[in-house]
């Protein structure tokens, strides 16, 4: 599966290195020097890692074919894309990759359907699941205590009714 794994941030110094937002677990695994990426937009792909360093917490690339920091401006809000594998969950299973979320309906715990989830809101304090009900969005935060049961292979998840949820 495509999957965004960051975003190019703004250019650092002038040896054409860039600063990149993280939108992976596993950096270290997903950007090595030679690691080729699509891009969105698409008219800057393909993207081949020539370096990775690492700058006061802050993860900087630099990309083949890209040595000064005019030709990285441009790439600045790109995103990057990658092909990532997924593993399928186990019912024992209490792991699974966000994206697994997109498409499940979402129920009360008295059964009553809420709608489904359309997307997933990475907030600083926790996700979030966006569940569209009759063309409106409810937010339900993604934490055991309001989303008890979670069942990705039924595409069912169900949530703890709460004051103003609904």
């Amino acid at each position: 599966m495509e999957l965004v794994v960051a975003r190019i941030g703004r250019a650092h110094g002038i040896r054409g290195e860039v600063t990149i937002e993280l939108r992976t677990d596993n950096p270290a695994e997903r950007f090595e020097i030679g690691s080729i990426f699509k891009t969105e937009p698409a008219k800057f792909a393909p993207l081949e890692i020539a370096s990775v360093r690492d700058h006061n917490g802050t993860l900087l690339l630099s990309f083949k074919g890209r040595v000064d920091r005019n030709s990285v401006e441009e790439l600045r809000n790109v995103l990057l894309v990658a092909e990532v594998d997924i593993p399928t969950p186990s019912a024992e299973d209490n792991e699974f990759h966000a994206t697994l979320l997109l498409g499940c309906r979402v129920f009360t715990e008295a059964n009553e359907e809420l709608g489904e989830v359309i997307d997933i809101l990475q907030l600083p304090t926790q996700d979030t699941l966006v569940v569209e009900r009759n063309g409106q969005e409810i937010l339900v935060p993604f934490v055991k205590k309001h989303v008890p049961i979670v069942d990705v292979n039924a595409k069912r998840i169900v949530v703890r009714e709460m004051e103003g949820l609904i």
